[in-house]
């Protein structure tokens, strides 16, 4: 068994010999240096914070359209993942369907490190849901963008009725927050 994503911008291929369930999706979102006052403190960002160490972040609205966003940092410093991930992809393409190419000063894989760099003004980057739901720096503004993140259960195909396979299943869907749940069904 594994688990697997597919971002919008970048669908997961489908493997021969894999079956899927879905596990949960969750909302991307912009992190970038928060402004210098809190009276422009960024409403998805503010959303987060009253629902209460981000335990409601999908709650947040989606705030200007995504380009939009995403070219408000065109000249940025940006903050990826490394070559060869999906997450680094997804940004890439994000990115370039917003009309530039990144312009990328660091590699990381890791989401707290990169909202670390974030908040010491190293750059801006797009993180998943999971990764902004703990407390998030007050240095580190959060906008919600409308893509998302689906993470799905693969295992052999016909193998989901093994006792093992569906007992695994079981554990992961009842660890999932359940703000990002997603009902179980093969895709």
């Amino acid at each position: 068994m594994a688990l697997i994503h597919e971002y919008d911008f970048v669908p997961a291929p489908q493997e021969p010999g894999l079956a899927t369930q879905p596990l949960y999706r969750e909302s991307m979102y912009l992190a970038a240096p928060a402004r210098a006052t809190p009276a422009q403190a960024d409403p998805a960002r503010t959303a987060l914070a009253e629902a209460g160490a981000g335990a409601g972040a999908g709650a947040a609205a989606p705030g200007p359209e995504q380009g939009a966003v995403l070219r408000a940092h065109a000249d940025a410093p940006w903050i990826t993942a490394t070559p060869g991930t999906l997450c680094h992809a997804m940004a890439l393409r994000a990115c370039q369907a917003a009309g530039f190419t990144p312009r990328i000063r660091h590699r990381v894989d890791e989401f707290p490190t990169v909202l670390a760099l974030v908040a010491a003004g190293q750059g801006v980057a797009v993180v998943p849901q999971l990764g902004v739901m703990g407390p998030v720096d007050p240095a580190v503004s959060l906008t919600r963008l409308l893509m998302e993140r689906r993470t799905k259960i693969a295992f052999r195909s016909g193998a989901a009725a093994h006792p093992a396979v569906a007992a695994f299943g079981a554990a992961l869907r009842a660890a999932v927050p359940p703000e990002l749940a997603t009902p179980a069904s093969p895709a």
